[in-house]
């Protein structure tokens, strides 16, 4: 398949003998003025454009400058032409942006050689371009494979958890999902958003599917007793190893930063805002930023969902307890977000309901 080249000149004579030169090899299409060659260039896009520096209307380098702005024709290699040859000329032109220069009158054999370079420089940089891309897609849907599979290990890791104090395992689906209403609702926050970052709130999602992950080291006859615990139970409960199993499970597997949000989710979800949660009775802003979101989306969906220990609760309820422990158990900027969009979740409610 022959090339395009496009000739901008308002001298035919120069046209003429630029087409009687390339005849054979290429094809030849002409301007002969840059507001010409702009309404060509709507219909076509040629492989190299030929262009002349002294015209009428707008001179070379300001058709060059209009061609570099358009997105359909930065890319378009241009050799200028001239009959002014001076070093001042020729910097000018490569510092607008052209591939080569060319001295008028043309020698036949240097315009076909400047020529045939150009266009095959920008075929090997097109061809190099486009083995880039394909191998980067290539190398993204790998990973977004890979990404799919460590997600649904960690989905079905999660659930297994979940089934073994009798919970179906909807339990850390809802809270994730509760996770990220509130984590994105925090992003237009001041105090939260420069922390909360699309990549932050990302791994934050993910990793609050592994919040419960410390129930492993808890004995079935603690987690599926129907009554209340003894105090013996309940330190047994608290001691909180889920950040330990996760770096010792996924240290190798997975992101540096998803481990270690993972492991501070599932480490601090129980700390309160007080102090006086566990295992480590950290306080405030002691207490990592997604720990505290974790404990508020987990305490809400425990408060609102049917356990084998008692029935499901209002959201209304739900509400009325989370803003009587804001600022004791809750962090009380989180909190006071998440009342104020009370409709946000109510709906993601009413739609859990519908799923069943």
């Amino acid at each position: 398949m022959e090339n395009t080249v496009l000739m901008i000149d308002d001298d035919m004579l120069n046209i003429k003998s630029t087409q009687n030169i390339l005849r054979g090899e290429y094809r030849v299409a002409t301007a002969t003025s840059g507001l010409d060659a702009f309404r060509i260039l709507e219909f076509m896009k040629p492989d190299l454009i030929l262009l002349d520096i002294n015209m009428p209307e707008m001179n070379g380098f300001e058709v060059l400058e209009e061609l570099k702005k358009k997105q359909d024709t930065q890319d378009i290699p241009v050799i200028f032409l001239t009959a002014e040859q001076s070093a001042a000329m020729e910097t000018q032109a490569f510092e607008k942006g052209a591939e080569d220069f060319v001295s008028k009158p043309f020698n036949p054999e240097i315009l076909k050689n400047r020529v045939k370079k150009t266009i095959n420089i920008e075929m090997h940089q097109r061809h190099l371009e486009n083995m880039v891309a394909a191998q980067t897609e290539r190398i993204i849907d790998h990973e977004n494979q890979i990404n799919q599979i460590q997600m649904e290990m960690i989905c079905a890791m999660a659930k297994v958890i979940e089934s073994r104090d009798g919970s179906t395992g909807e339990h850390v689906r809802r809270t994730s999902r509760y996770v990220a209403l509130l984590a994105e609702l925090l992003q237009k926050e001041e105090y939260a958003k420069r922390e909360l970052t699309e990549y932050y709130v990302d791994i934050l999602c993910r990793a609050a599917f592994m919040h419960d992950i410390g129930k492993i080291k808890v004995d079935d006859a603690i987690l599926k007793k129907p009554g209340k615990f003894t105090e013996e139970e309940i330190a047994k409960m608290k001691i909180q190893a889920g950040g330990e199993i996760i770096r010792n499970t996924m240290g190798n597997i997975e992101e540096k930063d998803y481990v270690e949000i993972a492991a501070d989710v599932a480490t601090y979800h129980h700390e309160r805002w007080d102090g006086r949660g566990y295992p480590k009775g950290l306080s405030g802003e002691n207490i990592p930023l997604g720990a505290r979101i974790m404990a508020l989306a987990d305490v809400f969906d425990g408060l609102t969902s049917v356990r084998r220990y008692k029935e499901a609760m209002s959201a209304d309820r739900a509400f009325s307890i989370i803003e009587e422990e804001s600022g004791k158990q809750f962090d009380p900027n989180l909190a006071k977000v998440m009342l104020a969009n009370k409709d946000v979740f109510r709906r993601q409610l009413i739609e859990f309901s519908m799923e069943k």
